[in-house]
């Protein structure tokens, strides 16, 4: 059985349905923290179990008969982020899984800007001691995150935010399909793999110039200061480490963590990978 950590979260649903279109749904498994969120997946005879990273006894369950687990990374911060992570892949070794999947990102680094990064990279380090296949899926820096930036650039025709620099911003659909080859494909994606990424990359000021073209009205890129930047963030709502951890992102891209671009990706899904504008096309469409 393929077991899918954090199946109800945005990659995770993607990633079961990629698998549903490849194979019979009772040779998959999904472990989420409330089961009521997966009922859909359960009515098509995916089976459901409970199973909390925090609580690693709930994984036992979670992973019986597991040929393959696929990690989730733990949507949290920090050590409790490795602590977690780390409790699922070894909560996996011990049900017998074959292989061990996590999903990591383009640049992790013990050195990296982008505390998340750093996560990563451990995770990935605790990966490999295990004495079990697995691969590390390094995910291109998700598209998805652009989208609170343009909201606020569409209503009010600027995109201000901090100096930052080139990101192979890359879509969930993409790496969904990636990570559903992965499982099901013996040799397709092994070890850590080379950055999972859309074909090009782009900073703000790109964003906000294919912005303007596709809306027909001029999205203005503004640089604003770091902190000037954190205290708009705080007095519009966000709380003060949410804001400082958000600024982080651009502090790394503009040290160039997340200018890479590989062929990787379009290679496994088979088709050219979604280009940034492709994808925020789709955004302002549903907007």
């Amino acid at each position: 059985m393929l077991i899918v950590t954090g199946a109800t979260g945005h990659l995770g649903t993607l990633i079961v349905d990629r698998l549903l279109e490849r194979m019979s749904a009772d040779r998959i498994g999904v472990s989420v923290r409330d089961v009521r969120k997966a009922a859909e997946f359960a009515e098509r005879g995916v089976r459901v179990r409970e199973g909390d990273f925090t609580e690693p006894d709930s994984l036992k369950h979670a992973f019986e008969d597991a040929e393959r687990v696929l990690v989730v990374s733990a949507a949290i911060r920090g050590d409790a982020a490795l602590t977690a992570n780390s409790a699922a892949i070894d909560a996996a070794r011990e049900a017998g899984a074959q292989r061990i999947l996590y999903t990591s990102h383009q640049a992790a680094s013990s050195t990296s800007l982008f505390p998340p990064q750093q996560v990563h990279a451990a995770t990935e380090e605790h990966l490999k001691r295990q004495g079990v296949p697995y691969t590390a899926l390094r995910n291109g820096f998700y598209a998805s995150t652009l989208s609170s930036y343009i909201d606020t650039a569409l209503k009010t025709g600027t995109l201000a935010a901090p100096q930052d620099g080139p990101v192979s911003w890359t879509a969930h659909e993409d790496l969904a399909e990636a990570a559903a080859v992965a499982l099901t494909q013996d040799g397709a994606l092994e070890g850590i793999t080379p950055p999972l990424t859309a074909p090009h990359t782009l900073d703000f000021a790109a964003v906000a110039d294919i912005l303007s073209r596709i809306t027909g009205r001029t999205i203005t890129r503004v640089v604003m200061d770091d902190e000037e930047w954190v205290s708009a963030a705080v007095a519009d709502g966000m709380p003060r480490p949410a804001a400082e951890f958000s600024l982080t992102m651009f502090t790394a891209s503009r040290n160039g963590e997340f200018n890479t671009t590989d062929p990787t990706l379009g290679t496994t899904i088979g088709h050219p990978a979604k280009t940034v504008h492709q994808t925020l096309e789709a955004v302002v469409r549903s907007r």
